[in-house]
């Protein structure tokens, strides 16, 4: 489906609540999976969620996850783990172009039986779950840290737990310690120190219900709402001021754009402040690259220059992001100048009309250009692709006032 999307508004005011994290969902319910006592509330109603929760339940051989990258990554450990249970394990094209060779290989080291259906180093992957004996493994760091939430998440049903040695700078640690404060809110003992990480065995754990907080990610297009627009307030429920979300640091970033955060009762209300526009934003994402493209499309609505960097994983998600942001924000007539792990915006005061968003089967490219409405009315290709984390971002901006019309 197609969408138009335009506002012609410059003050928006609303209430909305968010779902649960994907990123807090899909570990907890491995967690649940692995140890039934515990319970979760809020999960979030994304499809990444959903098919990770059909994933866990099926008996099939065949597990096909379609574009869920945090399903391939936590389930193909979990399934090396499962002892006696043999699957295929599965996804959509662009998933089987999504490299996997190094979490396989630190899977096998500790005693997994892998193997590769088609291309070495990529799904599809036969899985045949065994005792995984071992309790050491070395990791390289500078990975996606899927992969090391991956292990973490199964090390406490392993017999020995497990101790994981990363190897080198470390890439998106705040994921990496979100794992493992979840870990111990269900009751597991372990620790992240300099670059090891241990964590201890566990037979079964006591009755124990966990509320997952609401996405940060989400919230970042309505950051960028509320920076964007002259005055808003915007109030989301469900955030905590002690965030295990590495995105929360969205609060601080949007800061220097006049967006003030205040906490109240287990919300946030978002309130657009006077302020004098900086002209150039300067930011490191190496520990939050999923607002890399919320961002860029602020400071291009904004005519802000912005300079990104430690984006080296965005390459090998649903699509090439970095490639994808540089293609569809030239379309507004910005340029952009891109490296392996960089982007830097020139922005422009006037914008090209009647531009079509590509959005290369990837949530994020949609939901990271809608706010840009505030400013030009523009298309987007394949709208409904937000259901992979947020199947009610049309709607909520339609409650906000935005004209959404859907084609086709």
């Amino acid at each position: 489906m197609e969408i138009k999307i335009s506002h012609s508004e410059k003050k928006l005011f609303g209430k909305l609540q968010i779902t649960g994290s994907k990123s807090e969902s899909n570990r907890l319910l491995i967690l649940q999976s692995l140890f039934p006592s515990l319970q979760v509330k809020n999960l979030s109603n994304s499809d990444d969620t959903q098919v990770m929760k059909k994933a866990l339940q099926s008996e099939d051989e065949i597990v096909d996850i379609h574009h869920a990258g945090t399903a391939m990554r936590f389930l193909t450990a979990y399934f090396a783990a499962k002892e006696g249970r043999e699957v295929v394990l599965t996804g959509s094209p662009r998933m089987q172009e999504r490299p996997v060779k190094l979490l396989v290989e630190a899977l096998k080291s500790i005693g997994a039986d892998i193997s590769y259906e088609k291309e070495q180093g990529f799904p599809p992957l036969r899985i045949k779950g065994k005792k995984l004996s071992k309790d050491e493994v070395v990791v390289q760091a500078n990975i996606s840290s899927q992969y090391i939430s991956a292990l973490m998440l199964i090390a406490p049903s392993l017999p020995n737990g497990l101790q994981i040695r990363l190897d080198g700078q470390i890439t998106s640690a705040p994921y990496i310690s979100m794992t493992l404060e979840i870990l111990h809110h269900a009751g597991i003992k372990g620790e992240f120190k300099d670059n090891r990480i241990k964590i201890e065995p566990e037979e079964s754990l006591s009755s124990k219900t966990i509320n997952i907080e609401s996405d940060w990610s989400s919230a970042s297009y309505f950051y960028s709402i509320a920076a964007i627009c002259d005055e808003a307030e915007l109030k989301l429920s469900n955030y905590r001021k002690t965030s295990l979300q590495g995105d929360s640091c969205l609060a601080e970033i949007y800061s220097q754009l006049g967006v003030e955060t205040e906490y109240e009762n287990d919300s946030i209300i978002l309130k657009k402040k006077p302020c004098k526009k900086p002209k150039r934003i300067a930011e490191d994402l190496q520990n939050s690259p999923d607002i890399a493209q919320t961002i860029a499309v602020t400071c291009l609505a904004l005519g802000i220059e912005c300079q990104l960097t430690g984006l080296h994983t965005l390459k090998i998600k649903e699509t090439d992001r970095l490639v994808a942001l540089k293609n569809e924000i030239e379309k507004f007539g910005a340029k952009v100048d891109i490296t392996n792990d960089s982007l830097r915006l020139h922005p422009v005061k006037i914008f090209n009309e009647g531009a079509s968003v590509a959005t290369y089967n990837d949530h994020r490219m949609a939901m990271a250009f809608a706010p840009l409405a505030l400013k030009v009315p523009f298309r987007v290709e394949d709208a409904m692709v937000v259901s992979k984390s947020y199947p009610d971002f049309w709607e909520d901006l339609e409650s906000l006032g935005f004209d959404v019309q859907r084609e086709g």
